[in-house]
């Protein structure tokens, strides 16, 4: 999937970050393992867990602070897309329960891609071309992940990965003059690794009212190592293509925001990849990998800090289960 740049920006960025901080001693302890492991193998210090509002209910609250950055009403947003891997319920979509959250928004268009740690690229890409073709004006694109109720503890070198946070934007577009855009995109996938990463449970093949469903088919599982493998078989070329596409260098960009999948995934933009470590913006080590709200969160605490600012070239990119890839260009 790819195509030309449209002159459709984000206007803001909101975040929710749930107050409990666990570390990753506390795991360490939880799951009877020695001091320092889950540091040491996962490059995550501390993670958020949320303990008691929903899905919907930290998305609203990412909503509400995009939209207020964004000097709009919640009235102003006619389109709610959702790209979040954990949904709070089978049915509705979670962007009707996100609607339902925010009041004052009844009318606007929502639905949900369902597409992992993707997701929030996905939705920002449909977005920009609704907005395009003239079929809303102001689109709000979340996700919000409550992973912590899913891991295996008998899985603990990825359960050890993952926090809870949620992350909106509010997308429009761009005003005459700006330069600001949501630009050229690829998304591929690579379903030899459809198994590598996946949850069993909730659906048709392992229904909750199956009495052969079993308890641990409604946990996470990843094949961490398997997943690095098919990544690397195919994720050069899919970078070469894209930036070929995109008619950039590397150092054409400020800032390279990727998922926050692994340190080990992370390390591979420079040493596989051709990126230097200034451009890499990662905040793996203090929040974790959050899936969909990954890329989102770690753009929007870069813009928070002066990292990234108006004008800026930056890179999305990243990995999701399926195996899919995804790349997504802006000038912030």
């Amino acid at each position: 999937m790819k195509d030309i740049t449209h002159e459709v920006k984000i206007a803001s960025l909101g975040v929710y970050l749930p107050p409990t901080v666990v570390s990753s001693v506390e795991l360490d302890r939880q799951w009877g393992l020695r001091e320092g492991t889950i540091l040491r193998l996962t490059g995550v210090a501390e993670r958020r867990y949320e303990r008691s509002q929903t899905s919907a209910g930290m998305a609203a609250k990412a909503a509400r602070a995009a939209i207020d950055k964004a000097d709009m009403t919640i009235a102003d947003i006619d389109a709610i897309i959702g790209g979040s891997a954990v949904p709070q319920q089978a049915i509705p979509c979670m962007s009707a329960l996100l609607q339902r959250e925010l009041g004052e928004v009844e009318g606007s268009l929502c639905f949900d891609v369902n597409a992992t740690c993707l997701g929030f690229l996905i939705a920002l890409r449909l977005a920009s071309l609704m907005i395009r073709a003239g079929q809303c004006k102001h689109a709000l694109v979340y996700s919000s992940e409550k992973t912590s109720l899913s891991l295996n503890p008998k899985e603990w070198e990825s359960a050890g990965l993952f926090g809870d946070a949620a992350v909106a934007a509010v997308v429009i577009r761009t005003p005459p003059g700006e330069p600001s855009r949501i630009g050229a995109c690829r998304f591929q996938t690579h379903s030899s690794g459809a198994h590598l990463t996946e949850l069993l449970g909730g659906g048709t093949l392992r229904h909750p009212n199956d009495p052969a469903t079993r308890p641990e088919d409604n946990l996470f599982h990843m094949d961490g190592p398997g997943i690095f493998r098919l990544a690397t078989k195919h994720f050069g070329h899919f970078l070469e293509s894209f930036i070929g596409d995109a008619a950039h260098e590397r150092s054409d960009y400020e800032a390279v925001v990727p998922h926050q999948a692994s340190r080990r995934g992370l390390s591979t933009l420079t040493s596989l990849y051709g990126f230097s470590d200034s451009q890499i913006v990662s905040n793996l080590h203090e929040r974790g990998n959050c899936i969909a709200a990954s890329i989102p969160l770690a753009l929007a605490e870069a813009v928070e800090a002066g990292r990234i600012r108006r004008g800026h070239r930056v890179l999305l990119l990243g990995t999701a289960a399926g195996l899919t890839l995804g790349a997504l260009e802006l000038v912030f």
